[in-house]
């Protein structure tokens, strides 16, 4: 364990510096509804020397920390606390934190990868991660002021695991239909409400709790609220028993007249839209880089049962039709991982990236689906039970067409700026 420390602490300053870029995979229309860009995009297709020096640590990490427990984890329904406390070790949990806060002070980048190694192995470990660094640390780097910065971010980036919490019952894809009130007090505000399918909330030792000040105003009475886990009114409600990533924690959370202090209210009041929109279309990259990871682990373990399985006498691998089975799965990877990365370096570059964030996690998500799919019809009855890793990756795939935006909402994203552009 000390050696990833090690490995993470020398690299720190290397390995989290570079950045890829990929050429845009739909440029953005014109008036001319023409396919041209705005600005010149790159032609760079590889990641560098140093982030490939991270993807292979954080794949030994995975394999020989993860790995052993991830059936366990499964089956129980639960994050062991032994792999919390490791990722926060390796650095895997502030990615992009500056280091003058304990993080790494990496890139968006360096956190997909980190994501899609890990979901390779176990995309349950895979969802706390990304949650983590697109949306907690991302939402009090930016929205964060000096004084919140200097509380929180050390902690997060070296101790404590955040949630973010912004769905409920009634407000799922229409996500500022809240009903969570924030009301002014003396000195602060008294939050009422409860947030459903919120991730990471056994674990969590901060919320970010968005509630409206003003249900008149909608999406601009909207604000956020940075809660300590612990505080009077908060109240974590028993885990979902979910189909798939199992031991990522998803429950209720209750908030009974729950006191925020001022100095606790994240960006300014009434704008909690903004931070909680740009933190979702960074969090839709990290998701799609999840769903290629796991589709890299599921054709991983159905392409060596192939060259393991025999019938007829030979390896089933020497059949052409697995064969081109492995060859359209494989292409369906390479591709979504091109969409995610892309998307990433256009964050990163600061243009413009909402619809390529929006085509990635639509793409990513359908391929970890068919692909999962393919591994387990390729085990045959393998396949089908527990011993073997793909029936997990089949329940894990699911969540993909779900969460931080459904297949619909992502289309709908899509189109709309589709039309924008035309109009």
């Amino acid at each position: 364990m000390q050696q990833y420390a090690q490995l993470s602490r020398r690299l720190a300053g290397r390995w989290f510096r570079g950045s890829v870029t990929f050429p845009s995979a739909f440029h953005r229309f014109q008036s001319s509804k023409a396919f041209s860009s705005t600005a010149a995009r790159s032609a760079v297709t590889a990641f560098t020397e140093e982030q490939e020096a991270l993807r292979e640590m954080t794949r030994k990490f995975a394999n020989e920390t993860i790995a052993p427990l991830t059936a366990q984890m499964d089956v129980e329904g639960r994050m062991d606390p032994s792999v919390v406390e490791s990722l926060f070790q390796q650095g895997f949990m502030g990615v992009e934190i500056e280091e003058k806060f304990g993080g790494a002070g990496g890139s968006f980048t360096d956190a997909c990868l980190v994501v899609e190694e890990i979901a390779r192995v176990d995309p349950a470990v895979a969802v706390m991660v990304d949650i983590h660094n697109t949306l907690i640390n991302r939402c009090l780097s930016f929205y964060g002021s000096e004084a919140q910065r200097e509380k929180y971010l050390p902690k997060v980036a070296t101790e404590i695991v955040g949630s973010f919490c912004l769905s409920e019952s009634g407000s799922g894809s229409d996500a500022f239909a809240l009903k969570c009130r924030a009301e002014k007090v003396d000195g602060g505000w008294k939050l009422n409400g409860a947030k459903q399918w919120i991730s990471n909330s056994k674990e969590a030792g901060v919320f970010l709790v968005f509630a409206t000040v003003d249900p008149e105003k909608r999406h601009k009475g909207i604000t956020c609220f940075i809660v300590d886990a612990g505080a009077p009114g908060l109240e974590i409600g028993g885990k979902y028993d979910k189909l798939g990533i199992r031991a990522s924690s998803t429950c209720e959370v209750i908030l009974s007249d729950c006191f925020v202090p001022d100095e606790n209210v994240l960006g300014k009041v009434g704008e909690g839209y903004k931070v909680a929109i740009e933190s979702l279309n960074e969090g839709r990259i990290g998701i799609a880089a999840q769903m290629v990871g796991l589709a890299k682990g599921a054709w991983e373990h159905a392409v060596r049962y192939a060259h393991e399985r025999v019938q007829f006498g030979q390896p089933i691998s020497e059949f052409q039709a697995v064969r081109f089975q492995f060859a359209e799965m494989r292409a369906e990877i390479e591709a979504a991982q091109v969409l995610v990365y892309n998307a990433a370096a256009l964050k990163e570059s600061g243009r413009p990236f909402t619809m390529e964030a929006a085509i990635a996690k639509l793409q990513a998500g359908r391929v970890a689906e068919r692909v999962a799919s393919q591994a387990v019809e390729m085990l045959g009855g393998y396949g089908f039970v527990k011993e073997y890793p793909v029936e997990k990756f089949f329940r894990d795939s699911k969540i993909g067409s779900i969460y931080e935006g459904t297949t619909a909402m992502q289309l709908e994203t899509i189109s709309k700026l589709i039309q924008k552009d035309f109009r």
